[in-house]
């Protein structure tokens, strides 16, 4: 299991326990692809920022989740505006899930290239 650290900032809403309870299990499903960016460094951190932008009497109440994540050089960030706070929340976790997997998988590619090619190089050199 990896370690990790969230900072959490709520703007606009009461800081509720249910509501970190809410977001700790939300990050916790992301911790299947920090295991991943464990190994580049030991700090990884989520910095989670939720809360209420607006009560515009046309729109309504309008809630914004953001997430940001940070393991050495790897820098990651989602963000969502909703009309519901906890489908906000979903929907940055979603779109950091992509981005974890986007990107776990981009430097995965990165070294079977390189394996590829030299195999390659070494077919061509072997008669």
């Amino acid at each position: 299991m990896a370690i990790y650290k969230i900072n959490y900032l709520v703007t606009g809403i009461e800081d509720t326990p249910a509501l970190r309870g809410y977001v700790d299990t939300k990050i916790k499903m992301l911790e299947k692809y920090l295991a991943h960016y464990a190994g580049e460094t030991q700090e990884m951190l989520f910095d989670v920022e939720v809360g209420k932008i607006t009560d515009h009497h046309r729109k309504g109440l309008v809630f914004r989740a953001e997430i940001n994540f940070s393991a050495g050089s790897v820098r990651l960030r989602s963000e969502a505006v909703q009309d519901d706070l906890y489908a906000a929340i979903d929907e940055a976790k979603d779109e950091m899930d992509r981005e974890l997997r986007k990107t776990k998988n981009k430097s995965i590619d990165f070294v079977r290239r390189g394996a590829r090619r030299l195999k390659e190089m070494l077919r061509e050199w072997s008669w």
